[in-house]
C-alpha cells in the first residue's frame, strides 16, 4: 500500500492521468536491478529511487576515482576509494527512505549472472564492456527478463530495450561482440560529462514506462544521439532467427570477418579504385580535421543518404577506431545489398 507521506513525494507524477496511483503502485511493487553504478548508472539510479521503484539492486565492483566525478555525481571528492555499490546505496537511502536497496560488490560473471538477475523483475545495462552486455543479454533471455540498454562513446549515445515483449534481443542488433582488444573506453578516448546524464535519463524513461504500461518504449528501436550537434535517430532492429552464443549463418559473415586492415584497403584502393566505395562514416569536423578520401557520411545519416550510395561497388566504411564503421556494417545489412567491410584509420 502507498502510505500517506509517500503520496505527497509522489504526488506530482501520481496526478498525471497516464500513471496515477495504479502506475504509483506498480513502481512500488517493482524489483530493478541496475548493472553498473558508475556515468550511465548513477542518473539512472536517481531518477529511479526518486520515482520509487520499491526494489532497486546495485551491482559493481568498482571503486570511486577522482577521474569519475565529472560525470558520476551521485559521488562526491569524499568517496574517492570507497565501493560504488555500498557509496550508491547510502547516498540514495537519503533521497527516498521508502525504497529497499540492494548493494551487491561484485561484478557479473558466469557463476553469478542467472543468480542475481533472476531475483528482479527488470535489468538496466550501464555497463562500459561487450564481455558484462552479452552476458547480461544472454542472461536476460534465457530468464526471459526486459533489458534496458544504454551506452556512450564520446559525444555519442544509445539507448534501446531488448527481450520485452517478444521484440528482439541485443544479439539482434550486434550478433557477437568485436574483439576487447579493439574497443575504446572512456579512459582511452574520453567522454563529455553531461553525456551519461542525458542517456540515463532516458533509461529511466524506458524503465518507468516499462513498469507502469504506458507510452510506447523503444522495444525494437535503438535511439541515437549526438550531443555536440544535437541529432537524433531511431533506427528499426529487426528479430533475426538465432539462438543465444551462436555465430551468424554462413551465408551471413560476421562483422568480424568482415574487418580489413589499413594495408588491405590501400591495396584494394591502388589496384581496383573503382571498385571500392569509400564512406568515411565519422563526423564533418573529423573528416574535415584528417581524412584518407572517400566521400563523409556520419554515421546517423547512413539510411537518409542510401539513395546516393552505388549498389554496383563494394563498400568499405571506416572510421577512427573501427568501432562506428562495425556498427555501420550491421545498421546497412537490411537495406545496402552490396558487398561490404569495415577498416579503421
Amino acid at each position: 500500500m502507498i502510505t500517506s507521506e509517500e503520496l505527497k513525494l509522489y504526488n506530482r507524477q501520481i496526478i498525471l492521468p497516464e500513471l496515477g496511483l495504479a502506475g504509483q503502485e506498480k513502481l512500488k511493487a517493482a524489483r530493478v536491478l541496475m548493472i553498473g553504478a558508475g556515468g550511465l548508472g548513477c542518473p539512472v539510479l536517481q531518477y529511479l529511487v526518486a520515482a520509487g521503484v520499491g526494489h532497486v539492486g546495485i551491482l559493481d565492483d568498482d571503486t570511486v576515482d577522482i577521474s569519475n566525478l565529472h560525470r558520476q555525481i551521485l559521488y562526491s571528492i569524499t568517496d574517492i576509494g570507497k565501493p560504488k555499490a555500498e557509496t550508491a546505496k547510502q547516498k540514495l537511502e537519503l533521497l527516498n527512505p521508502f525504497v529497499e536497496l540492494t548493494a551487491y560488490n561484485e561484478r557479473l560473471s558466469a557463476d553469478n549472472a542467472e543468480r542475481l538477475i533472476n531475483k528482479y523483475d527488470l535489468v538496466i545495462d550501464g555497463s562500459d564492456n561487450f564481455t558484462t552486455r552479452y552476458l547480461v543479454n544472454d542472461t536476460c533471455v534465457a530468464l526471459n527478463k526486459p533489458l534496458v540498454f544504454g551506452s556512450i562513446f564520446k559525444f555519442e549515445g544509445q539507448v534501446s530495450v531488448f527481450n520485452y515483449q517478444e521484440g528482439p534481443n541485443y544479439r539482434d542488433l550486434f550478433p557477437e561482440p568485436p574483439p576487447e582488444n579493439e574497443v575504446p573506453n572512456c579512459d582511452e578516448i574520453g567522454v563529455i560529462g553531461v553525456l551519461p546524464g542525458i542517456i540515463g535519463t532516458y533509461m529511466a524513461n524506458e524503465t518507468i514506462k516499462i513498469i507502469c504500461g504506458i507510452g510506447e518504449t523503444l522495444s525494437g528501436k535503438l535511439f541515437n544521439m549526438n550531443a555536440l550537434d544535437n541529432s537524433m535517430s531511431v533506427y528499426q532492429i529487426a528479430r533475426q532467427k538465432q539462438t543465444i552464443a551462436t555465430s551468424v549463418t554462413a551465408n551471413q559473415a560476421s562483422a568480424h570477418d568482415r574487418e580489413i586492415s589499413m594495408e588491405t584497403l590501400t591495396n584494394w584502393l591502388a589496384e581496383n579504385p573503382d571498385e571500392i566505395y569509400l564512406i568515411d562514416v565519422r563526423e564533418t569536423y573529423e573528416f574535415d580535421d584528417y581524412n584518407i578520401g572517400g566521400v563523409n557520411i556520419p554515421l546517423y545519416e547512413l539510411q537518409e543518404s542510401a539513395s546516393i550510395i552505388p549498389a554496383d561497388k563494394k563498400l568499405v566504411f571506416i572510421c577512427q577506431t573501427g568501432q562506428r564503421s562495425k556498427i555501420a556494417l550491421q545498421w546497412t545489412q537490411p537495406y545496402l545489398k552490396n558487398e561490404k567491410y569495415s577498416s579503421k584509420l
